[in-house]
């Protein structure tokens, strides 16, 4: 019972930097994409800065001043979190009730993958959607973790830095697991901290039987599972990671894209 409990605050602290991490790096990206609004008279310049803290479960450690920094803008009322779906969000009721199967390919390797809308309908919808839209090609699986307990493979990003677009974001929870475990050949969908409306694009893949504790909006949703091919996910798990901030959780030793997603 100790191992697990240290098992468990361990990986507790984790997703935590995970968090922390990503909230930056949507910071630095937010800060990019506005124009800094600069008036300057009588030798006083100011500087007027809008930046809204976006928090991803599932990317690399920060450092701990770069942690205890994100973790007090999480205070502001700023970060808090949406409560509706985005307009362009498909309605569940596109899938519910339905199974859909189809192919995830990554640099060239081939998974099926089968999408459950009974369990998952919201989820399920917003997958569909985005694979007929031709979303997925090009994107990249920027985040691989190979600790013990935790092996998944984090994809759907159109950077390889990890970032998202905050405007796409989307809930309820669905289909999350009572007891924190997630099977090899879970996909799941990855979510803002603490947020039961922070989905986005992103999802992970499983490789290995994995224990993710669930923060206080709850556990990850289950949309589907891998149905065969799951050793490309393996495989890329064994090359292991690019020399960095952590010897189990960060980016592969070599790049991976998705070629593409299809499911019918």
């Amino acid at each position: 019972m100790a191992t697990r409990s240290r098992d468990d605050r361990e990986a507790k602290r984790r997703i935590r930097q995970m968090e922390a991490k990503r909230a930056l790096r949507q910071e630095q990206g937010k800060r990019r994409k506005r124009d800094n609004t600069i008036a300057i008279g009588a030798g006083a310049a100011a500087v007027i800065l809008a930046v809204v803290l976006q928090l991803t479960v599932f990317s690399s450690n920060p450092t701990e001043a770069e942690f205890a920094a994100a973790e007090a803008g999480l205070r502001s009322p700023s970060a808090s979190p949406a409560a509706s779906n985005s307009a362009d969000i498909p309605s569940p009721d596109t899938a519910a009730g339905k199974t859909f199967t189809g192919e995830l390919s990554l640099n060239g390797g081939v998974l099926g993958v089968e999408l459950n809308g009974t369990a998952a309908p919201q989820a399920a919808a917003v997958f569909k959607s985005l694979s007929d839209a031709g979303y997925y090609s090009g994107a990249f699986c920027h985040r691989l973790t190979t600790s013990e307990t935790f092996g998944l493979l984090q994809c759907g990003t159109k950077t390889d830095d990890g970032a998202d677009d905050p405007n796409y974001r989307w809930g309820p929870l669905e289909n999350t697991p009572a007891d924190n475990k997630y099977p090899a050949g879970t996909i799941a969908v990855a979510r803002t901290g603490n947020d039961a409306n922070g989905n986005g694009h992103q999802f992970f893949i499983v490789y290995k039987d994995t224990t993710i504790p669930a923060d206080t909006a709850g556990g990850y949703t289950i949309v589907g599972k891998v149905t065969s091919g799951l050793d490309v996910v393996t495989k890329i798990a064994a090359a292991g990671l690019k020399a960095g901030e952590s010897t189990s959780d960060g980016a592969p030793v070599a790049p991976v894209t998705i070629d593409s997603f299809s499911l019918k």
